[in-house]
Protein backbone atom coordinates (compact mmCIF):
# COMPACT_ATOMS: atom_id res chain seq x y z
CA UNK A 1 0.00 0.00 0.00
CA UNK A 2 1.37 3.42 -0.92
CA UNK A 3 2.32 5.56 2.08
CA UNK A 4 -0.38 8.19 2.62
CA UNK A 5 2.22 10.88 3.25
CA UNK A 6 3.24 10.72 -0.42
CA UNK A 7 -0.27 11.08 -1.82
CA UNK A 8 0.09 14.85 -2.05
CA UNK A 9 2.90 14.33 -4.57
CA UNK A 10 0.51 12.51 -6.90
CA UNK A 11 -2.14 15.20 -6.33
CA UNK A 12 0.41 17.87 -7.26
CA UNK A 13 1.51 16.00 -10.34
CA UNK A 14 -2.12 15.49 -11.36
CA UNK A 15 -2.92 19.19 -11.10
CA UNK A 16 0.34 20.08 -12.84
CA UNK A 17 -0.28 17.82 -15.83
CA UNK A 18 -3.74 19.34 -16.31
CA UNK A 19 -2.19 22.83 -16.36
CA UNK A 20 0.48 21.63 -18.76
CA UNK A 21 -2.12 20.10 -21.05
CA UNK A 22 -4.18 23.28 -20.98
CA UNK A 23 -1.26 25.47 -22.01
CA UNK A 24 -0.16 23.17 -24.81
CA UNK A 25 -3.68 22.67 -26.11
CA UNK A 26 -4.38 26.42 -25.96
CA UNK A 27 -1.14 27.32 -27.73
CA UNK A 28 -1.66 24.56 -30.30
CA UNK A 29 -5.17 25.78 -31.09
CA UNK A 30 -3.96 29.37 -31.35
CA UNK A 31 -1.09 28.50 -33.70
CA UNK A 32 -3.38 26.44 -35.92
CA UNK A 33 -5.61 29.45 -36.56
CA UNK A 34 -8.42 28.78 -34.09
CA UNK A 35 -9.91 32.07 -32.93
CA UNK A 36 -9.06 31.91 -29.23
CA UNK A 37 -9.35 35.70 -28.91
CA UNK A 38 -13.13 35.49 -28.79
CA UNK A 39 -12.73 34.13 -25.26
CA UNK A 40 -10.22 36.38 -23.49
CA UNK A 41 -10.46 34.36 -20.27
CA UNK A 42 -8.73 31.49 -22.06
CA UNK A 43 -5.68 33.69 -22.57
CA UNK A 44 -5.83 35.08 -19.03
CA UNK A 45 -5.94 31.57 -17.58
CA UNK A 46 -2.98 30.59 -19.76
CA UNK A 47 -0.91 33.40 -18.24
CA UNK A 48 -2.30 33.26 -14.68
CA UNK A 49 -1.35 29.62 -14.08
CA UNK A 50 1.98 29.77 -15.88
CA UNK A 51 4.40 31.17 -13.31
CA UNK A 52 4.67 28.19 -10.94
CA UNK A 53 4.22 25.17 -13.23
CA UNK A 54 7.80 24.66 -14.33
CA UNK A 55 9.39 25.60 -10.99
CA UNK A 56 7.04 23.12 -9.30
CA UNK A 57 8.20 20.34 -11.62
CA UNK A 58 11.86 20.89 -10.78
CA UNK A 59 11.24 21.38 -7.06
CA UNK A 60 9.33 18.12 -6.79
CA UNK A 61 12.04 16.33 -8.75
CA UNK A 62 14.70 17.78 -6.48
CA UNK A 63 12.86 16.54 -3.38
CA UNK A 64 13.80 12.94 -4.15
CA UNK A 65 17.43 13.12 -5.25
CA UNK A 66 19.08 12.69 -1.84
CA UNK A 67 16.77 9.81 -0.94
CA UNK A 68 17.38 8.18 -4.32
CA UNK A 69 21.18 8.47 -4.20
CA UNK A 70 21.27 7.29 -0.60
CA UNK A 71 19.17 4.25 -1.44
CA UNK A 72 20.45 3.28 -4.90
CA UNK A 73 23.81 4.97 -5.30
CA UNK A 74 25.06 7.40 -7.93
CA UNK A 75 25.51 4.89 -10.74
CA UNK A 76 22.05 3.40 -10.42
CA UNK A 77 20.49 6.86 -10.08
CA UNK A 78 22.03 7.91 -13.40
CA UNK A 79 20.84 4.70 -15.05
CA UNK A 80 17.31 5.12 -13.78
CA UNK A 81 17.14 8.73 -14.97
CA UNK A 82 18.36 7.67 -18.41
CA UNK A 83 15.78 4.88 -18.63
CA UNK A 84 12.81 6.87 -17.38
CA UNK A 85 13.52 10.40 -18.68
CA UNK A 86 16.14 10.43 -21.42
CA UNK A 87 14.81 7.34 -23.20
CA UNK A 88 11.20 8.59 -23.66
CA UNK A 89 12.62 11.98 -24.64
CA UNK A 90 14.43 10.52 -27.63
CA UNK A 91 11.76 7.95 -28.50
CA UNK A 92 8.67 10.16 -28.32
CA UNK A 93 10.53 13.27 -29.48
CA UNK A 94 11.64 11.46 -32.65
CA UNK A 95 8.12 10.10 -33.13
CA UNK A 96 6.58 13.56 -32.86
CA UNK A 97 9.11 14.99 -35.33
CA UNK A 98 8.40 12.15 -37.76
CA UNK A 99 4.65 12.65 -37.54
CA UNK A 100 5.03 16.40 -38.06
CA UNK A 101 7.05 15.75 -41.19
CA UNK A 102 4.62 13.16 -42.57
CA UNK A 103 1.55 15.26 -41.79
CA UNK A 104 3.13 18.65 -42.41
CA UNK A 105 -0.08 19.90 -44.01
CA UNK A 106 -1.91 19.63 -40.70
CA UNK A 107 0.92 20.26 -38.24
CA UNK A 108 1.88 23.50 -36.49
CA UNK A 109 5.53 22.48 -36.42
CA UNK A 110 7.48 22.22 -39.67
CA UNK A 111 10.63 20.21 -38.87
CA UNK A 112 13.12 18.87 -41.39
CA UNK A 113 15.62 15.98 -41.14
CA UNK A 114 18.11 18.28 -39.38
CA UNK A 115 15.61 18.57 -36.53
CA UNK A 116 16.59 15.12 -35.34
CA UNK A 117 20.08 16.47 -34.64
CA UNK A 118 18.55 19.23 -32.53
CA UNK A 119 17.47 16.58 -30.05
CA UNK A 120 21.05 16.43 -28.76
CA UNK A 121 21.74 20.11 -28.17
CA UNK A 122 18.65 22.23 -28.96
CA UNK A 123 15.66 20.48 -27.34
CA UNK A 124 13.50 23.61 -27.52
CA UNK A 125 13.04 22.71 -31.20
CA UNK A 126 11.05 19.68 -30.01
CA UNK A 127 8.28 21.75 -28.45
CA UNK A 128 7.26 20.36 -25.04
CA UNK A 129 10.00 17.72 -24.94
CA UNK A 130 12.64 20.27 -23.93
CA UNK A 131 11.55 19.76 -20.31
CA UNK A 132 12.69 16.14 -20.18
CA UNK A 133 16.14 17.06 -21.50
CA UNK A 134 16.35 19.96 -19.07
CA UNK A 135 15.31 17.78 -16.13
CA UNK A 136 17.94 15.18 -16.95
CA UNK A 137 20.64 17.84 -17.43
CA UNK A 138 19.78 19.68 -14.22
CA UNK A 139 19.70 16.49 -12.15
CA UNK A 140 23.06 15.36 -13.57
CA UNK A 141 24.71 18.72 -12.84
CA UNK A 142 23.36 18.74 -9.29
CA UNK A 143 24.44 15.13 -8.81
CA UNK A 144 27.97 16.11 -9.81
CA UNK A 145 27.94 19.25 -7.68
CA UNK A 146 26.55 17.85 -4.43
CA UNK A 147 27.47 14.18 -4.40
CA UNK A 148 30.77 14.14 -6.32
CA UNK A 149 32.30 17.58 -5.73
CA UNK A 150 30.63 17.83 -2.29
CA UNK A 151 29.54 21.44 -2.80
CA UNK A 152 27.22 22.43 0.10
CA UNK A 153 23.55 22.99 -0.63
CA UNK A 154 23.70 26.65 0.40
CA UNK A 155 26.53 27.30 -2.05
CA UNK A 156 24.53 25.48 -4.74
CA UNK A 157 21.60 27.76 -3.96
CA UNK A 158 23.76 30.85 -4.52
CA UNK A 159 25.10 29.33 -7.73
CA UNK A 160 21.56 28.57 -8.85
CA UNK A 161 20.40 32.14 -8.19
CA UNK A 162 23.36 33.50 -10.15
CA UNK A 163 22.63 31.13 -13.04
CA UNK A 164 18.96 32.12 -13.02
CA UNK A 165 19.86 35.81 -13.18
CA UNK A 166 22.29 35.12 -15.99
CA UNK A 167 19.55 33.33 -17.95
CA UNK A 168 17.40 36.44 -17.60
CA UNK A 169 20.23 38.61 -18.95
CA UNK A 170 20.68 36.16 -21.81
CA UNK A 171 16.99 36.43 -22.67
CA UNK A 172 17.27 40.23 -22.66
CA UNK A 173 20.40 40.07 -24.88
CA UNK A 174 22.09 42.13 -22.16
CA UNK A 175 25.39 40.21 -22.24
CA UNK A 176 28.26 40.51 -24.75
CA UNK A 177 27.73 38.23 -27.73
CA UNK A 178 30.79 36.06 -27.14
CA UNK A 179 31.13 32.47 -28.30
CA UNK A 180 30.38 31.11 -24.82
CA UNK A 181 27.37 33.36 -24.27
CA UNK A 182 26.03 32.46 -27.70
CA UNK A 183 26.51 28.74 -27.00
CA UNK A 184 24.62 28.94 -23.70
CA UNK A 185 21.80 31.00 -25.16
CA UNK A 186 21.29 28.70 -28.12
CA UNK A 187 21.46 25.30 -26.48
CA UNK A 188 20.02 23.17 -23.69
CA UNK A 189 22.36 25.03 -21.31
CA UNK A 190 19.93 27.96 -21.19
CA UNK A 191 17.25 25.83 -19.51
CA UNK A 192 19.85 24.28 -17.22
CA UNK A 193 20.84 27.77 -16.05
CA UNK A 194 17.21 28.81 -15.70
CA UNK A 195 15.84 25.92 -13.63
CA UNK A 196 18.81 24.69 -11.60
CA UNK A 197 17.89 26.85 -8.61
CA UNK A 198 14.46 25.23 -8.25
CA UNK A 199 15.96 21.74 -8.23
CA UNK A 200 18.31 22.87 -5.45
CA UNK A 201 15.39 24.28 -3.47
CA UNK A 202 13.60 20.96 -3.83
CA UNK A 203 16.56 19.04 -2.42
CA UNK A 204 17.09 21.49 0.44
CA UNK A 205 13.44 21.27 1.47
CA UNK A 206 12.99 17.58 0.59
CA UNK A 207 13.49 16.00 4.00
CA UNK A 208 11.02 18.37 5.63
CA UNK A 209 8.47 18.21 2.82
CA UNK A 210 8.35 14.41 3.02
CA UNK A 211 8.00 14.37 6.80
CA UNK A 212 4.80 13.64 8.69
CA UNK A 213 5.34 16.88 10.61
CA UNK A 214 5.04 18.92 7.44
CA UNK A 215 2.00 16.97 6.28
CA UNK A 216 0.26 17.73 9.57
CA UNK A 217 1.02 21.43 9.21
CA UNK A 218 0.19 21.72 5.51
CA UNK A 219 -3.14 19.90 5.76
CA UNK A 220 -4.52 22.54 8.13
CA UNK A 221 -7.11 24.63 6.33
CA UNK A 222 -6.19 27.90 8.05
CA UNK A 223 -2.76 27.98 6.41
CA UNK A 224 -4.30 27.16 3.05
CA UNK A 225 -6.62 30.17 3.27
CA UNK A 226 -3.71 32.50 3.99
CA UNK A 227 -1.71 31.11 1.09
CA UNK A 228 -4.74 31.29 -1.21
CA UNK A 229 -5.10 35.03 -0.61
CA UNK A 230 -1.38 35.53 -1.20
CA UNK A 231 -1.54 33.29 -4.27
CA UNK A 232 -4.35 35.34 -5.81
CA UNK A 233 -2.44 38.55 -5.16
CA UNK A 234 0.88 37.56 -6.71
CA UNK A 235 -0.68 35.74 -9.64
CA UNK A 236 -2.84 38.77 -10.40
CA UNK A 237 0.30 40.89 -10.41
CA UNK A 238 1.96 38.34 -12.72
CA UNK A 239 -1.03 38.43 -15.09
CA UNK A 240 -1.39 42.22 -15.24
CA UNK A 241 2.34 42.92 -15.49
CA UNK A 242 2.67 40.54 -18.42
CA UNK A 243 -0.43 41.89 -20.15
CA UNK A 244 0.96 45.40 -19.80
CA UNK A 245 4.20 44.29 -21.46
CA UNK A 246 2.79 42.21 -24.29
CA UNK A 247 5.86 42.84 -26.45
CA UNK A 248 7.78 40.40 -24.23
CA UNK A 249 5.28 37.67 -25.20
CA UNK A 250 4.05 37.28 -21.63
CA UNK A 251 7.57 36.49 -20.39
CA UNK A 252 8.18 39.96 -18.98
CA UNK A 253 8.06 39.13 -15.27
CA UNK A 254 10.04 35.91 -15.67
CA UNK A 255 12.95 37.47 -17.55
CA UNK A 256 12.82 41.20 -16.78
CA UNK A 257 11.89 40.89 -13.11
CA UNK A 258 13.66 37.58 -12.38
CA UNK A 259 13.80 37.70 -8.58
CA UNK A 260 10.19 38.85 -8.36
CA UNK A 261 9.37 35.87 -10.58
CA UNK A 262 11.16 33.52 -8.19
CA UNK A 263 9.12 34.89 -5.28
CA UNK A 264 5.86 34.58 -7.25
CA UNK A 265 6.65 31.06 -8.38
CA UNK A 266 7.54 29.93 -4.85
CA UNK A 267 4.25 31.31 -3.54
CA UNK A 268 2.44 29.39 -6.27
CA UNK A 269 4.36 26.19 -5.49
CA UNK A 270 3.71 26.58 -1.77
CA UNK A 271 -0.01 27.04 -2.36
CA UNK A 272 -0.10 23.93 -4.57
CA UNK A 273 1.70 21.87 -1.93
CA UNK A 274 -0.59 23.01 0.89
CA UNK A 275 -3.64 22.55 -1.32
CA UNK A 276 -2.71 19.00 -2.25
CA UNK A 277 -1.91 18.07 1.35
CA UNK A 278 -5.35 19.37 2.37
CA UNK A 279 -7.02 17.51 -0.51
CA UNK A 280 -5.22 14.34 0.54
CA UNK A 281 -6.46 14.74 4.11
CA UNK A 282 -10.05 15.27 2.93
CA UNK A 283 -9.87 12.62 0.20
CA UNK A 284 -11.13 15.10 -2.41
CA UNK A 285 -10.89 14.41 -6.17
CA UNK A 286 -8.83 11.26 -5.78
CA UNK A 287 -8.82 10.78 -9.56
CA UNK A 288 -6.15 13.49 -9.64
CA UNK A 289 -3.72 11.05 -8.02
CA UNK A 290 -4.33 8.68 -10.94
CA UNK A 291 -3.34 11.41 -13.39
CA UNK A 292 -0.32 12.15 -11.22
CA UNK A 293 0.71 8.52 -11.30
CA UNK A 294 0.66 8.53 -15.12
CA UNK A 295 1.81 12.13 -15.59
CA UNK A 296 5.07 11.28 -17.39
CA UNK A 297 3.25 9.13 -19.93
CA UNK A 298 0.59 11.80 -20.43
CA UNK A 299 3.31 14.35 -20.95
CA UNK A 300 5.13 12.57 -23.75
CA UNK A 301 1.97 11.67 -25.72
CA UNK A 302 -0.63 14.37 -25.11
CA UNK A 303 0.46 16.79 -27.85
CA UNK A 304 0.35 14.07 -30.52
CA UNK A 305 -3.12 13.02 -29.33
CA UNK A 306 -4.43 16.56 -29.20
CA UNK A 307 -3.07 17.46 -32.62
CA UNK A 308 -4.90 14.45 -34.05
CA UNK A 309 -8.13 15.36 -32.27
CA UNK A 310 -7.89 19.01 -33.35
CA UNK A 311 -7.30 18.04 -36.98
CA UNK A 312 -10.27 15.66 -37.03
CA UNK A 313 -12.56 18.20 -35.36
CA UNK A 314 -11.64 21.06 -37.71
CA UNK A 315 -11.06 19.23 -41.01
CA UNK A 316 -13.66 16.47 -40.74
CA UNK A 317 -16.43 17.91 -38.58
CA UNK A 318 -15.81 21.60 -39.26
CA UNK A 319 -15.76 22.54 -35.56
CA UNK A 320 -13.99 25.85 -34.97
CA UNK A 321 -15.15 26.92 -31.50
CA UNK A 322 -12.09 27.42 -29.29
CA UNK A 323 -13.67 26.21 -26.04
CA UNK A 324 -15.01 23.01 -27.57
CA UNK A 325 -11.68 22.25 -29.23
CA UNK A 326 -9.62 23.01 -26.11
CA UNK A 327 -11.83 21.04 -23.71
CA UNK A 328 -12.08 18.09 -26.08
CA UNK A 329 -8.35 18.19 -26.76
CA UNK A 330 -7.57 18.19 -23.04
CA UNK A 331 -9.97 15.30 -22.38
CA UNK A 332 -8.45 13.07 -25.05
CA UNK A 333 -4.90 14.34 -24.55
CA UNK A 334 -5.00 13.34 -20.88
CA UNK A 335 -7.00 10.11 -20.99
CA UNK A 336 -5.71 8.43 -24.16
CA UNK A 337 -2.07 8.24 -22.97
CA UNK A 338 -3.27 6.63 -19.72
CA UNK A 339 -5.12 3.90 -21.61
CA UNK A 340 -2.18 3.51 -23.99
CA UNK A 341 0.22 2.97 -21.09
CA UNK A 342 -2.11 0.49 -19.41
CA UNK A 343 -2.33 -1.50 -22.64
CA UNK A 344 1.44 -1.41 -23.00
CA UNK A 345 1.82 -2.59 -19.42
CA UNK A 346 -0.67 -5.42 -19.88
CA UNK A 347 0.96 -6.74 -23.04
CA UNK A 348 4.56 -6.38 -21.81
CA UNK A 349 5.29 -3.38 -24.04
CA UNK A 350 6.37 -0.89 -21.38
CA UNK A 351 9.35 -0.09 -23.61
CA UNK A 352 6.99 2.25 -25.45
CA UNK A 353 7.33 4.59 -22.46
CA UNK A 354 10.26 3.44 -20.33
CA UNK A 355 13.17 1.01 -20.15
CA UNK A 356 12.70 0.60 -16.40
CA UNK A 357 11.74 -2.98 -15.67
CA UNK A 358 8.47 -3.71 -13.95
CA UNK A 359 8.91 -4.63 -10.32
CA UNK A 360 7.63 -7.99 -9.12
CA UNK A 361 5.19 -8.20 -6.24
CA UNK A 362 7.91 -9.50 -3.93
CA UNK A 363 9.95 -6.34 -4.37
CA UNK A 364 7.12 -3.87 -3.90
CA UNK A 365 6.85 -4.07 -0.10
CA UNK A 366 4.94 -1.01 1.11
CA UNK A 367 5.47 1.08 -2.01
CA UNK A 368 3.90 0.20 -5.34
CA UNK A 369 5.78 0.10 -8.63
CA UNK A 370 4.92 3.55 -9.90
CA UNK A 371 5.51 5.25 -6.56
CA UNK A 372 8.86 3.48 -6.37
CA UNK A 373 9.71 4.89 -9.79
CA UNK A 374 8.64 8.32 -8.58
CA UNK A 375 11.00 8.14 -5.63
CA UNK A 376 13.84 7.00 -7.89
CA UNK A 377 13.40 9.57 -10.60
CA UNK A 378 11.44 12.40 -9.03
CA UNK A 379 9.60 12.54 -12.32
CA UNK A 380 7.02 15.27 -12.77
CA UNK A 381 6.05 16.85 -16.06
CA UNK A 382 5.88 20.30 -17.78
Amino acid sequence: MKPARLNWIDYARGIAIILVAYRHVYEGAKQSGINVNQYKMLEYANIFFYSFRMPLFFIVSGIFISLSVQKAGIKKYIGTRAKTILYPYFLWGALQLLLQMVFAKYSNGQPDPNSFLHMFYLPRELAQFWYLYALFSVSMLYLLSKFVLKIPAVVNLVIGLAMFYMSALLYQDALPDTFIIHAIHNSFLFDLFHYYVFFVIGDMAGKFLLSQQFKNIASEGKYLVILFVLFLGVQTYFLLENLNNEAAKYMYVEFYEPFIFIAISLVGCSFMVFLTCWMDKKGILKWLTVLGKYSLYIYVAHVIVFATVRTVMTKVFGIEDAIIIILTGMLFGITVPVFLYRLADRYNMRWIFTLEKKKTSTSQHSINTDQQATIKTGQLNG
